[in-house]
C-alpha cells in the first residue's frame, strides 16, 4: 500500500507567502514570528477545469452592464457601492457576537434569486430561529450546516443559487489539505477554492471571518487579498450601535460607512447618525467640541471629548480613542510650542463618543481646541462646529466638502462654523441661519473661542 506523501513548508500568517524554510522575520511583509510550520499533501491531484476563453474588451464596454442586485437595506448598498454584484466576494469581518450572521442573513433575505447559507457554526436550527426573529421568511433561502467543501460544492450544483454565504471561514475544511479548519492552510486553500467557484458561476458570497485580537481577520492576509471587498461591523457589544465599514472595494469607495442600531428585531438603519452621536452631549462642560467629519459622501457630526489633569507619576499618560495617537502627539507639540499651553506635564486624554473613528486631518481643530478648553476650565460655545487641518506651525489648512459639513451642522441646530479661511472662501452656498467664520491659525481661532 502507497504511503501518502507530503511536503513540508512555511506560510506567512500574516501575507500569505511561503518558504522553504522558516524564518523569523518574513522576507515578504517583514513582520515578525508570523512565519509557521505546515504540511502540504503532494499525491492529491487538484480538479481539472476547463481553462476560461478569452472576451474582447469592445465587447464588454459596449454589452450590457453588470446590475447590482439590492439588498433593500439602504447602509449596506452604500457601503458596497449600490449593491451587490454578481461573482463578487465580500469578506465581512468583526468580532464574535457583534451581529456579522445577523446582518448577512438580514442582507439575503429580500433577494429574488436562490441563496445557499452555509453554517459550519450552527446548526439549522439556530439559524431559523434566529430567522423568525427577525422575521424574515423567505422562499429562496435554503440552509445547510455542511464544513467541509467538497460537501458544499455538492449542494451548490443541487440548490444552484446565485447568492452563497459561508458562516464562517476559520470552520470549513477541504480534503486537499491536511490541517486543521482555521489553520492557516486550510483558510488559505478553501479561500482559493470558494474565488474560483464564484468567478466561474457568477455567484455573488459574503465570507464571514472571525477578528483576531489586533482587530484583522484571523488567517493569512492573503485572504483579504483575495476578495474583491473586506467589510468590517464595528462596535462595542455594551452599546446598540454598530458601524459597517469598507476597507477594501474593488466596485466602489472605502470611505463610506453604515450606520446600525442592534435591536431584538435585528439591525436597524439609523437614518440621522449625526442626531445618534450627539444624543447625550451636555452643554457648558470644559473639553467638549464638535465637528463635522466626512465619513465617505456624507457628513456626521461628532462630538470629540478632552479632558487634562496633573500627571501623578513621571511620564504623562496619552490615551486617546478614535483617533491616531501620533497625530495626537504632534497637536500637543504645536499647543505647547506655538500656543504655550502647559501639556508637556499633564495626563491627556481625547475620546471620540459613540465609538467611531474620525481619520481625516480636518479634525485637527476640534481636538486641539477641546483640549485646550479642559486646560483653560472654559467651555466652548455649544452652538459652533469645528473643522480644520492644523498645521506645524500653528495654521490651519483648507478642507474639502465644507458646504456638505455647513449643511449638515445647520440641520442639528448650530449657529456658527469655524473654519480655515482657504475653505470659507470656497463656500458656494450662503446658508442663513449659520454663520461662516474664517480663520488662518489656531491662534485666531482661540480668540474667537475664549474671548468671552
Amino acid at each position: 500500500m502507497a504511503q501518502s506523501k507530503s511536503k513540508l513548508t512555511f506560510l506567512c500568517s500574516e501575507c500569505g507567502n511561503d518558504f522553504p524554510k522558516w524564518h523569523g522575520k518574513c522576507p515578504a511583509c517583514g513582520e515578525w514570528g508570523t512565519v509557521k510550520e505546515f504540511t502540504v499533501p503532494t499525491n492529491g491531484k487538484r480538479s481539472r477545469r476547463e481553462p476560461r476563453k478569452t472576451v474582447p474588451l469592445q465587447d464588454l464596454l459596449y454589452g450590457d452592464e453588470m446590475e447590482r442586485a439590492s439588498t433593500d437595506i439602504p447602509e449596506v448598498d452604500r457601503v458596497l457601492g449600490g449593491g451587490l454584484l454578481p461573482g463578487s466576494v465580500i469578506l465581512l469581518g468583526g468580532n464574535p457576537g457583534i451581529g456579522k450572521s445577523t446582518l448577512a442573513l438580514q442582507a439575503v433575505a429580500g433577494l429574488e434569486q436562490n441563496v445557499l447559507y452555509v453554517s459550519a457554526e450552527e446548526s439549522e436550527d439556530q439559524i431559523a430561529l434566529r430567522a423568525r426573529r427577525l422575521g424574515i421568511d423567505s422562499d429562496k433561502l435554503t440552509l445547510t450546516g455542511e464544513n467541509r467543501w467538497e460537501g458544499i460544492v455538492e449542494q451548490l450544483s443541487l440548490v444552484k443559487p446565485a447568492y452563497l454565504i459561508i458562516d464562517s471561514i476559520q470552520t470549513i475544511y477541504s480534503d486537499g489539505s491536511e490541517s486543521l479548519p482555521g489553520a492557516v492552510g486550510q483558510i488559505r486553500e478553501c479561500g482559493q477554492k470558494i474565488l474560483e467557484q464564484c468567478k466561474s458561476s457568477k455567484m455573488s458570497t459574503i465570507v464571514i471571518g472571525h477578528v483576531t485580537k489586533d482587530g484583522i481577520i484571523a488567517g493569512p492576509r492573503m485572504l483579504e487579498h483575495m476578495v474583491d471587498t473586506v467589510l468590517y461591523l464595528e462596535g462595542d457589544r455594551r452599546h446598540d450601535f454598530r458601524l459597517l465599514r469598507a476597507v477594501k472595494n474593488r466596485f466602489g469607495s472605502t470611505s463610506e460607512v453604515g450606520v446600525f442600531e442592534m435591536t431584538e428585531k435585528g439591525l436597524i438603519v439609523v437614518e440621522n447618525p449625526s442626531e445618534l452621536f450627539l444624543a447625550e452631549r451636555q452643554t457648558n462642560i470644559a473639553g467638549s467640541a464638535v465637528i463635522p467629519s466626512m465619513e465617505g459622501s456624507r457628513p456626521i457630526l461628532v462630538e470629540v471629548q478632552a479632558l487634562t489633569s496633573n500627571a501623578n507619576f513621571g511620564t504623562p499618560q496619552r490615551n486617546v480613542t478614535g483617533f491616531d495617537i501620533r497625530r495626537l502627539a504632534m497637536l500637543l507639540a504645536v499647543l505647547e510650542k506655538r500656543l504655550g499651553f502647559p501639556v508637556s506635564t499633564k495626563d491627556v486624554f481625547v475620546n471620540f463618543v459613540g465609538g467611531l473613528r474620525v481619520d481625516e486631518p480636518a479634525a485637527d481643530l476640534a481636538v486641539i481646541s477641546a483640549i485646550a478648553s479642559s486646560l483653560n476650565d472654559s467651555p466652548l460655545p455649544s452652538d459652533t462646529v469645528l473643522v480644520g487641518e492644523v498645521g506645524l506651525g500653528g495654521e490651519l489648512r483648507g478642507v474639502s466638502h465644507i458646504d456638505k459639513r455647513m449643511k449638515e451642522a445647520k440641520q442639528l441646530g448650530f449657529k456658527s462654523i469655524i473654519a480655515p479661511a482657504a475653505s470659507a472662501k470656497k463656500v458656494k452656498i450662503k446658508s442663513k441661519g449659520i454663520k461662516m467664520h474664517g480663520v488662518k491659525s489656531v491662534r485666531e481661532a482661540f480668540d474667537f473661542l475664549f474671548s468671552s
